[in-house]
Parts: C-alpha cells; sequence; structure tokens
C-alpha cells in the first residue's frame, strides 16, 4: 500500500511530499516525522528505498508506506501524558514517533511476535537516542515491546487512550481489539481493508469512523498443541514507580530547556565629531521657532512701540513717531542678526543629521553583515543548547553524561 506521494531525496523531502498531499496535517505529527529519519529504520542495503511512499518487507521486519503512517497519527490525536499501545509495533519506527509527542510521562508500549524483530527495534532505538540530532529537541517517552501474541493478551490487562493494530482484523476480533480502549480512547485499525478509527465515547456506545481504504496482511491467529492452555501475553504495568534519578534527569532537562537564551546587549552608538557635534546635537534639541511665529512677533512689537508713542508727549525737534520708529528699526537688526544665526545653526543641525544618518545607515549594514555570516555558521555547524548547557554545569562528567543520555555528539 502507498505510492501516493511523490518520493523524497531526503527525510525531510519526503515530509514536505506528505505535507502536500494533506496527509500530514498538524505541527506535532509533522515535528516527530522529521525527528526520526525512516531510512535509519531500513537495512544498509536497502536505504536507496527509504524516502519512497512505499511499504517494505525484509523476513520479518516491516514497515508500513509513509501516507499510512501520516494518516494514523493524525488519526490518533495525541498529546503528552497519553498511554499508547501498539499491537504488532514491529520496527519501533511507530512507536517512537509517538513517543516524541507523548513525552516523559505518557505510557508506550508495544507487542511484537517475532523476538528477533524486538531486538531489532531495540536496537534501532539505541540508535535513535545515541545519535538524531533532533533528539534534545524533545523529551522521548521511551517504547518498551513485549514477544508475544496480540490477541493473546491477559483479559485483565490495564486499558490504553490510545490503540493501533497494524495488522488487518476481521469482524470477528473488532470486539476484542475494542474491550483495549478506555472511555473516551481512539483505537486505529485496518478493519476489513478499511483504516478505521473507532472512539470509545462511554462504556457501551462508540462512533466509527473510515479513513481510507488499505491493504495490509491478517493478524497471525494464535497456534497451540492440543490440550496445552495458551500463556496470556503481561503487558508491562502502566504504573511503575520511577527512579528518583530518572525524575531528576527529566526535571533538570526540562528546566534548561525552557531557559530563555542569554541576552545579547546592544552597542552603545558613540556620535563622532567631538565637541562641535555634540553642541551641534544639543542645538538640535532646542524648539525651532518657525518663520510664520516670527511674522506674527515682529507685528505684535511694532504695534507696541506705536501703541506707547502715543502716550508720550511729542519732541520739538522729531516727528511724533520717531522714537517708536526708532525703536523698532533697532529691534529689526537685532532680530534679523538672530534669524542669520539661526539658520546657521539649522543649517549645523541638518548636517549633523545627515552625518547621524549615514552612521547608522553604516551601522545598521555591519549589523546585518553580522547577522548573514553568524546565520551562515549556525547553518554550517548547528548549536545544540542543552547540551552545552548541561556540559557548563559545575557537576561530575559522569553525572553530565547520565543528564545526555550518554549521547557523544
Amino acid at each position: 500500500m502507498g505510492g501516493v506521494v511523490s518520493a523524497g531525496e531526503d527525510n525531510d523531502e519526503l515530509i514536505d511530499n506528505l505535507k502536500e498531499a494533506q496527509y500530514i496535517r498538524s505541527e506535532a505529527v509533522e515535528q516527530a516525522f522529521r525527528a526520526v529519519d525512516r531510512a535509519d529504520y531500513y537495512l544498509g542495503e536497502f536505504r536507496d528505498s527509504a524516502y519512497k511512499d512505499l511499504a517494505w518487507r525484509h523476513g520479518n521486519i516491516h514497515l508500513s508506506a509513509p501516507c499510512i503512517y501520516s494518516e494514523v497519527m493524525e488519526a490518533l490525536e495525541l498529546r503528552p501524558g497519553l498511554s499508547f499501545l501498539n499491537l504488532g509495533s514491529g520496527t519501533g519506527y511507530l512507536s517512537t514517533m509517538v513517543g516524541l509527542i507523548l513525552g516523559p510521562f505518557g505510557v508506550n508500549h508495544g507487542v511484537e511476535l517475532h523476538p528477533d524483530v524486538i531486538e531489532y527495534a531495540y536496537e534501532k532505538l539505541d540508535f535513535f537516542i545515541k545519535n538524531s540530532k533532533s533528539f534534545d529537541s524533545f523529551e522521548l517517552c521511551e517504547p518498551c515491546f513485549v514477544a508475544g501474541n496480540c490477541l493473546e493478551i491477559a483479559p485483565e490487562t490495564q486499558q490504553y487512550d490510545r490503540v493501533y493494530c497494524g495488522a488487518g482484523v476481521q469482524r470477528d476480533h473488532e470486539d476484542y481489539m475494542r474491550r483495549l480502549l478506555r472511555v473516551g480512547g481512539i483505537l486505529v485499525l485496518p478493519l476489513e481493508d478499511k483504516l478505521t478509527k473507532i472512539r470509545r465515547t462511554g462504556y457501551n456506545s462508540w462512533e466509527t469512523k473510515k479513513i481510507i481504504a488499505v491493504s495490509f496482511a491478517p493478524l497471525v491467529l494464535p497456534k497451540h498443541p492440543e490440550n496445552s492452555s495458551p500463556e496470556p501475553v503481561p503487558l508491562p504495568s502502566m504504573f511503575e514507580v520511577r527512579a528518583l534519578q530518572d525524575l531528576a534527569r527529566i526535571s533538570i532537562r526540562h528546566v534548561l530547556t525552557e531557559a530563555p537564551p542569554p541576552r545579547v546587549l546592544p552597542k552603545k552608538r558613540l556620535l563622532s565629531g567631538g565637541p562641535a557635534a555634540a553642541a551641534a546635537a544639543a542645538a538640535a534639541l532646542r524648539p525651532r521657532i518657525l518663520p510664520q511665529q516670527q511674522q506674527l512677533a515682529r507685528a505684535v512689537l511694532a504695534n507696541r512701540y506705536t501703541f506707547v508713542s502715543r502716550l508720550l508727549p511729542e519732541p520739538l525737534d522729531r516727528g511724533p513717531a520717531y522714537g517708536a520708529r526708532e525703536a523698532w528699526e533697532e529691534d529689526e537688526e537685532r532680530e534679523d542678526d538672530e534669524e542669520e544665526d539661526d539658520e546657521g545653526r539649522e543649517t549645523d543641525c541638518r548636517a549633523s543629521e545627515r552625518l547621524s544618518r549615514v552612521e547608522e545607515e553604516e551601522q545598521e549594514e555591519e549589523e546585518e553583515q553580522q547577522r548573514r555570516e553568524a546565520g551562515a555558521l549556525l547553518q554550517e555547524s548547528p548549536v545544540n543548547r542543552l547540551r552545552e548547557q548541561i556540559l557548563g554545569l559545575p557537576l561530575p562528567e559522569p553525572l553530565k553524561m547520565y543528564l545526555l543520555h550518554y549521547r557523544e555528539q
């Protein structure tokens, strides 16, 4: 099943194609798919086919098509803290992606028929933890796998929030699958060649939705010798008490991840030009007198002297308004001088402003160049901030390596 989405050159291009075809629709599912490279779950000689939208099988190892896993992940409506049961967990590819969404306090169990496939799944899980560049961006709910036939799970087993079956189910086993689900939970399974989503809405009520047509190999029925009773498959405890050091590691990593990055203080800009530039800048801050205001002030001054001259007795050798006119002319000359000084200061201010703008533009260009160089450097060698913070803690080296899950990079 598959082949509906174009192949990609790498994992990211495959995810881009799944998004474009609307198989991946939520950000959480997209991040999980990008974090887990599908090719890492293939055998080395088959990696060239990893980014095709096709199922792959080699012996007991099997992977469904990417479009199927996308629909399953979206239909499960995953969120942190839920419990998940994967029936036919296979390579652990799906369980690992689910674990990235469930977070450290979820439950992530899988049942697989073939012990050699469980061994393969744990090898791939260990490789992901030790080598994935995306690991430190998440808190993984590590999958726990058990060997056995998923049709022989103990009847008194706990119920789960989310259940997925990776093999074809017939109507005879539908009720068996439903009883594994809590009220409010979601079961996704291939039911009679249709990928089906079943939501448990009450103790005896269900909602069923057909998603897409699929073709899955059927469930393997249990086989036992005559006169022998089958041993039920025990699932791991859902309420296992976590070790204190494990809880401390989760807490420390969470605190360091949520901590804001260090602030970079901006450089103070210095005004070049010495005292003259400083004086020009101070002059620019002084309020400016507009030409209209200057004309109004002159008119008021002239009217004032004219009015005052009419109150004084006329001199014998001068005209009636001579004194007022003389004073007005002196004020005119003084104001003209002041106006020329103001125009000179305005010219200096404009020059200073132009100089300041040029300096600002040069400063911005320099900062932009630094940002581009920093971005190029970041692309060449991405920084794992969580790792750097842990390595910078005043702790013994063994404890630092424990916090890093013993990752070497």
